[in-house]
């Protein structure tokens, strides 16, 4: 039990800062939530329907960094700063192109946004914003990058802090270009997009720097040289891990993003209600997000340690303290969803829809810190292949389905496609655990 509660420990001091940097993140997609549900329920509609497209491209991007995290945690556990500096250089211009690619892709789906089946109001809002955020995608997956390597190296303070200053800036430029202050137009949804690719590319800037100038604990593993060295066996092993890790992360993503597209079909109420359910559950789970971050780093640099007889400790432990705090914030939805959801619009119809929508996100609470905390131990044991096939299951082979059923053929409408989200969650819970387990029983690795 003691080995236990100090692995709890040290995931939870390199943690703390990443959960910091996470729920600003999460704050800022938050803010933007509350700020475009005072223009109107229509333009808080647009905005999920975009962020939900949008989601599914960054996922598969963050997917696909992942890999260079666990590589550099295992480098960095063999005391090997070469290698570590190799992995983030192939690592980046890995993400350049990922964001590229899927920027181009996400504007490309964009003249066909009529063919999802949302109301004409929402459809006549969403360009030019979603067009903005997709632009976005590209400084988004360098910050990912530099901030997993800064963390990968105990350094997970300063990232938090300019993802705190982030936040500040994005409501301050929201400020400015949504209702039109300092000699601005008033330029509405468009204007929380021009709020949100300045912020990010700012931040990406800045990070940077700090990198370059003021992080001497990071120069080695830095790498010295940009536009030489790549070698495909490299971007090979990148690859052989990180596409599965995208297909899994993306089975999730693309099931909520199905669902706010079901939503939609339900009308702009429950399109707004969804938007403002997600938020608060989004912004919730980005605390065993950030706990699952420092797992992942903890067990692969306790593989390429040799410290076989960490692994189950290391990840029970950070399960054991992500079930607190996520049945803590149950309790909170379950109780007090209403008063949750009247923080984001006034209008009565969609903070009654949204609470009983966070009554749903009650249930699957502690499931779904469960299942990302698993899901990422089982990354830093670089065993991909099985979780992404549990999770292809869990989302599309029952948490659709089941959404589809309930909330679409039988009536019950958004609680039904919640209620789908709630089954796929608690499945991929139990069977992730249940592969983790069984993966540590004897120290081996995949």
């Amino acid at each position: 039990m003691s080995s236990y509660l100090q692995e709890a420990r040290r995931t939870l001091v390199l943690a703390t800062p990443i959960i910091v940097g996470q729920l600003s993140q999460m704050l800022m997609s938050v803010t933007d939530s509350v700020m475009i549900g005072r223009v109107s329920k229509e333009a808080l509609a647009a905005s999920a329907f975009a962020g939900s497209i949008w989601g599914v491209f960054f996922i598969v991007g963050v997917g696909l960094m992942i890999p260079v995290t666990i590589m550099a945690s295992q480098a960095r556990g063999a005391n090997d700063s070469v290698e570590v500096s190799r992995w983030v250089q192939h690592g980046l211009l890995l993400g350049t192109v990922a964001g590229t690619l899927g920027a181009v892709l996400m504007i490309l789906v964009g003249t066909q946004l009529h063919r999802f089946g949302q109301p004409p109001e929402v459809l006549v809002l969403v360009n030019p914003y979603y067009q903005l955020i997709a632009i976005s995608l590209v400084p988004t997956l360098w910050f990912q990058v530099k901030k997993q390597y800064a963390e990968s190296h105990d350094h997970a303070v300063a990232p938090m802090v300019m993802m705190v200053l982030g936040i500040l800036l994005n409501v301050f430029l929201n400020w400015v270009f949504i209702y039109g202050n300092l000699g601005v137009p008033a330029l509405g949804l468009t204007g929380a997009g021009v709020a949100t690719l300045i912020s990010r590319s700012i931040g990406v800037l800045v990070l940077w720097w700090w990198i370059v100038n003021l992080a001497p604990g990071l120069r080695a593993g830095w790498p010295a040289h940009w536009f030489s060295g790549y070698e495909w066996k490299r971007f090979g092993r990148l690859l052989k891990v990180g596409v599965p890790i995208a297909f899994s992360l993306v089975f999730e993503a693309a099931a909520f993003g199905a669902a706010a597209i079901m939503m939609g079909w339900l009308g702009a109420t429950a399109l707004a209600s969804h938007q403002i359910a997600i938020s608060c559950a989004a912004f919730t789970f980005m605390i065993p997000l950030g706990m699952s971050m420092a797992v992942s780093m903890r067990v692969g640099r306790a593989v390429g340690e040799g410290r076989q007889d960490a692994l189950r400790p290391i990840g029970l432990g950070a399960q054991a303290m992500s079930a607190i705090v996520m049945g803590l914030f149950a309790v909170l939805f379950a109780f007090e969803g209403q008063w949750l959801a009247s923080g984001f619009v006034s209008e009565r119809e969609v903070i009654a829809l949204a609470g009983k929508l966070l009554v749903v996100a009650a249930v699957f609470q502690l499931a779904d810190g469960a299942q990302v905390v698993a899901a990422s131990a089982l990354r830093g044991l670089t065993d991909v292949k099985v979780p992404t096939a549990i999770t292809a299951v869990a989302y599309w082979g029952l948490a659709l389905p089941i959404a589809y059923g309930l909330g679409v053929k039988s009536g019950w409408g958004p609680t039904g496609i919640w209620t789908g989200l709630a089954v796929g969650l608690i499945f991929a819970a139990v069977a992730l655990n249940a592969r983790f387990l069984r993966m540590t029983r004897t120290g081996d690795t995949p």
